[in-house]
């Protein structure tokens, strides 16, 4: 028997993981401490993305009650579909649409295989997976618009990390004399 069609939700094809934050939740000015991961997602991706369009659209009409009992105009509410040419000056978002998920709980992580994956190196900024996401409406403190929750990862396969270029110990520290080495000469 297969699960009930949720609207809001989508499983993403293959998206590229951004400030993946999905192993270990972390606090943001603040707040409650949350999971999160940006999703980059090429815009060629036209499949993904006209679901993730009818996702927010649904989120839309069932979140009415937080709008005051009628639909708002699309264009008043913060949604989470962005376009990483116009807000993020980096290359890695050049030609690709992004989306911000984050969870209270945190996402089951998994390979291939579909067997669970613990090592939080293994899935990082930079790696390719496929996402589940859900869509919801929020209105508070004046702020309304619908917003991403994050659900589980599937890690597709390896990538260019992101976010700075990490140098082994061995290449900042190795070719060092010490006293000791001195001292045996």
């Amino acid at each position: 028997m297969s699960a009930p069609t949720n609207p809001t939700r989508v499983v993403t094809n293959e998206v590229r993981l951004s400030y993946a934050n999905i192993f270990e939740a972390k606090s943001i000015q603040g707040g409650k401490p949350k999971y999160s991961v940006s999703l980059i997602i090429p815009k060629s991706d036209t499949d993904t993305l006209n679901r993730i369009e009818r996702a927010i659209d649904a989120a839309i009409e069932a979140g009415i009650g937080k709008f005051g009992g009628k639909r708002p105009n699309k264009a008043a509410l913060k949604l989470p579909l962005r376009d990483g040419d116009i807000e993020r000056d980096d290359e890695a978002y050049a030609n690709a649409m992004f989306v911000n998920a984050n969870s209270t709980t945190p996402p089951q992580v998994v390979g291939t295989d579909l067997q669970p994956i613990l090592d939080a190196t293994e899935v990082y900024s930079g790696c390719y997976a496929r996402v589940s996401i859900s869509f919801y409406a929020f209105n508070t403190n004046g702020n309304r618009g619908i917003a991403c929750g994050l659900g589980n990862i599937q890690k597709l396969r390896d990538g260019e990390p992101l976010g700075g270029n990490r140098i082994s110990a061995e290449a900042d520290f190795g070719g060092l004399t010490t006293a000791s080495d001195d001292f045996l000469n």
